[in-house]
């Protein structure tokens, strides 16, 4: 179900989506995450600094279009895993002309959930 970013509060603005879909390296995470990935691992992906990769993670998981998730592996140890969560982003015209973000969220079962540990 499409979610209407500019009526709620909670919802993250309609700059803030813009901002990461216009920001390269955040395109290029997005594209790297169609499944769970740890920020090393993503890093590693895209080849950028791990600072870097935190903090566009933060924004993107921010702006809604990427899950962290946490999960126990089999070292027992906890670990964060990143995955897109979305399916389409549309931005469209409400009645009264005002910009409007949809955010279609995934509807792949395997979003959030990982059982293995790198």
């Amino acid at each position: 179900m499409p979610l209407e970013f500019s009526s709620s509060d909670d919802a993250p603005s309609r700059e803030h989506v813009f901002g990461v879909l216009t920001d390269d390296d955040c395109r290029a995470i997005i594209a790297t995450l169609e499944e769970p990935r740890t920020v090393a691992e993503t890093a590693e992906e895209i080849d950028r600094p791990l600072s870097t990769t935190y903090r566009k993670l933060d924004r993107l998981t921010e702006a809604g279009l990427v899950r962290e998730t946490v999960g126990v592996g089999r070292s027992r140890s906890r670990k964060s895993r990143y995955v897109a969560d979305f399916d389409r982003v549309a931005i469209g015209l409400d009645d009264d002309r005002s910009l409007r973000v949809d955010v279609e969220n995934s509807s792949n079962p395997l979003v959030g959930l990982w059982t293995q540990d790198s």
